[in-house]
């Protein structure tokens, strides 16, 4: 019974080992494409590179799809790789600027910014502005001496050059023409609030103690076409590049065989990848 039993053991080994079954990985593999093995090592290195963190602080559903991102770059890699389009050890981004340009598309004719301008009119309308300076201090003292020479009727940008400290002190404080989602929310409702040729009240920030001025509202505006022509250009060919690459995702995803071993992640998987679980239920 017991040699039967040795003899059924070195035949399971065998059937195991010819590929009857998956062979089990290491703990720190965390996919397999094909028959390369990717570990938990360059999936933190990518996130390190992308997010400037290992991605320790992020949910489970984010790092999901970070991995898949992750995944998906590798496969068009190897698809670029596959098409003689790279050689060596191409990085993502040059795989798939030579995808890209392997399946060239026609030029963005003028009827189709026309039709792009008309379809999205109010995507492209500017919103309101207003052309701001200001004096940034780091004590309120110093904010409050500013803010009585300006009520004795100093010029603002002469006191904005001599007293602020923020970067655009040297051109008088002037921050150019800013929308509301260009200015922290507290300063953004002041500005917003203030006539042209106003100076704000002392605003405390973290960032210091802030005087406003406004020299000019702009209203809100929808450009003329001569004005997004180039913009409206690059977004159309973005939007074909975004096609093309998600084809080319489809296509290496057909092509490659993907497994991710979702127990040796420090997270619950739930991407779009095939999960797999050797021995499970064994």
């Amino acid at each position: 019974m017991r040699r039967r039993r040795a003899c059924a053991a070195v035949l399971l080994g065998a059937a195991l080992a010819c590929g009857g079954e998956p062979h089990l990985v290491g703990p720190d593999v965390i996919a397999r494409i094909d028959a390369e093995e990717i570990a938990h090592a360059r999936f933190s290195s990518y996130l390190q590179s992308n997010l400037g963190e290992p991605g320790g602080a992020l949910e489970s559903e984010a790092l999901s799809s970070l991995l898949d991102r992750f995944l998906d770059e590798l496969l068009l890699v190897r698809l670029a790789g596959d098409r003689a389009l790279v050689a060596g050890v191409p990085s993502a981004a040059e795989a798939v600027e030579a995808l890209l340009r392997s399946d060239p598309a026609p030029p963005i004719t003028e009827t189709a910014i026309v039709s792009y301008f008309a379809a999205h009119a109010d995507e492209l309308r500017e919103p309101e502005k207003v052309v701001l300076r200001v004096i940034r201090t780091e004590e309120r003292a110093a904010a409050e001496r500013a803010r009585r020479e300006l009520a004795a009727g100093a010029d603002f940008a002469v006191v904005a050059r001599r007293l602020s400290i923020d970067p655009a002190a040297a051109q008088g404080g002037a921050q150019g023409a800013l929308g509301r989602d260009d200015l922290p929310t507290a300063l953004a409702d002041a500005a917003f609030r203030l006539a042209p040729d106003r100076v704000s009240e002392i605003l405390s920030t973290p960032s210091g103690f802030y005087l406003l001025r406004v020299d000019e509202r702009l209203p809100e505006r929808v450009p003329a076409l001569d004005e997004v022509r180039d913009e409206i250009r690059r977004r159309l060919v973005g939007a074909r590049a975004d096609r093309a690459l998600e084809r080319f995702v489809a296509e290496a995803r057909s092509r490659y065989a993907v497994q991710v071993f979702d127990r040796n992640l420090p997270f619950v998987y739930s991407g779009q990848f095939p999960v797999s679980r050797p021995y499970e239920n064994r």
